[in-house]
């Protein structure tokens, strides 16, 4: 019995479904991670993997990036948690600032669910109104604000995805469909009791779905039309597609922005900012109550201040690189698919790709749903005898890190070949 299998077993008995959060499983049972270093993992057995999971975009520098490493334990020496203001949460605050115009001051928090939340909460008080607008796939986090899905029909009340949601929040978030500007424009000029409009400027939680030519320039232009806050939840984006995020990439200014993931790389991080006088809502000073223990815990705020600095001091390399191999890696394995004959959509942008196999092209969240889940997932299966991890779902995005070397970028690209064999049968 492999050592995974055994430790799976043993956290049946205490963790529900043995697993901390659901993306983590896949049948028959996942592997148990040892320990990870630049571009790889080690299981408990001692197989290597190359990481393309990346901790769903987090690790943009790779597993234990050396300068943030060296901060983290630099503060190891001083403390872990003072619940007092420190000058490193007013530094990380600068540097954020530095880089996203939009977020003129910014309110450190620990994840990407507890940015969108306070987003959205901010939102309501600014405009006092209620009702919010998503985008079908889009995902904001585990709460109950957005954690809702399409019913029937073109725009329309969300329904919980979850027991225990409560039905009287989820009717008040109303959901449109993804690249669809024009869907967005009717329901605002119907529904005048909408606060914000949230949306991952890039889509990379129903795999990876990019914006339209015109689409986010829309968006912004139809919430500037009718007076709604526009939200971008760039906890994947943020400094991932260029140092100032996808609204840096696309030149997009929103009123509120979220970050997390590559924040931090791989440390607890998140934050909300934006205009000067929408943050200023925020309690103790404002009328919006927003608290928390651990948020700006200088362990985080260091890790995160080298990761920013490091992503700024080398953006000359790390972004073209990253767009480079990430490149290399969509064309190689779309041509592979198309020699096999499998029917496929390879959908990339800097540094993520995800592959569909459906004829159609992907571009919003029915056309990702009828890709065919049967096929990714012998893929994946296939991957990780290859010692490639990607993430187990068709609906999640394969990363890059800096980390990733030309050597391993062909090595991954042999083994989704191996793995595109399986699929063709």
């Amino acid at each position: 019995m492999s050592n995974s299998k055994r430790l799976f077993q043993r956290a049946r008995k205490v963790i529900p479904s043995g697993i901390n959060s659901p993306v983590r499983y896949y049948d028959p049972y996942p592997f148990f991670v040892k320990k990870a270093d630049g571009s790889s993992l080690w299981d408990e057995d001692g197989k290597r993997y190359l990481d393309f999971c990346n901790g769903y975009g987090a690790l943009m520098l790779g597993h234990r990036r050396r300068e943030v490493i060296s901060s983290a334990q630099s503060q190891l020496k001083k403390g872990t948690l003072y619940c007092a203001p420190t000058e490193l949460e007013v530094e990380l605050s600068e540097l954020i600032s530095g880089n996203y115009p939009s977020m003129r001051k910014v309110r450190l928090v620990n994840t990407g669910s507890e940015a969108t939340m306070t987003a959205i909460r901010l939102a309501r008080g600014f405009t006092k109104r209620k009702k919010i607008v998503k985008f079908e796939g889009c995902y904001h986090g585990a709460h109950d604000y957005v954690l809702v899905k399409a019913g029937s029909g073109a725009a329309h009340n969300g329904i919980s995805v979850s027991e225990g949601g409560l039905e009287e929040v989820s009717q008040n978030t109303l959901v449109v469909q993804y690249n669809n500007a024009g869907e967005l424009a009717a329901l605002l000029e119907r529904e005048k009791d909408v606060a914000a409009v949230i949306i991952e400027p890039v889509l990379a939680n129903m795999g990876l779905v990019p914006p339209g030519k015109e689409f986010l320039r829309d968006v912004r232009k139809i919430t500037q039309e009718n007076g709604n806050l526009l939200i971008f939840d760039e906890v994947v984006t943020g400094f991932r597609m260029s140092p100032g995020g996808a609204q840096g990439y696309f030149s997009i200014m929103p009123d509120i922005t979220t970050l997390g993931k590559a924040l931090g790389n791989g440390f607890v991080i998140a934050a909300v900012g934006g205009r000067a006088d929408v943050m200023d809502m925020l309690s103790p000073e404002g009328k919006v109550y927003q608290a928390s223990t651990y948020a700006g815990n200088p362990l985080s705020v260091s890790a995160a201040i080298s990761s920013v600095r490091t992503m700024n001091r080398l953006k000359g390399k790390i972004y073209p690189v990253l767009e480079r191999g990430c490149r290399k890696m969509a064309k190689a394995i779309g041509d592979m698919a198309t020699d096999m004959g499998i029917p496929h959509q390879i959908n990339s942008i800097s540094s993520m790709f995800q592959i569909f196999f459906t004829g159609e092209p992907v571009v919003d969240y029915s056309t990702a749903k009828a890709a065919d889940q049967a096929k990714f997932k012998a893929m994946f299966g296939a991957l990780l005898k290859e010692g490639v991890f990607v993430a187990p779902s068709q609906f999640e995005t394969a990363f890059l890190s800096y980390a990733h070397t030309d050597v391993e970028i062909g090595r991954a690209i042999d083994a989704y070949g191996m793995a595109l064999r399986v699929v063709k049968g």
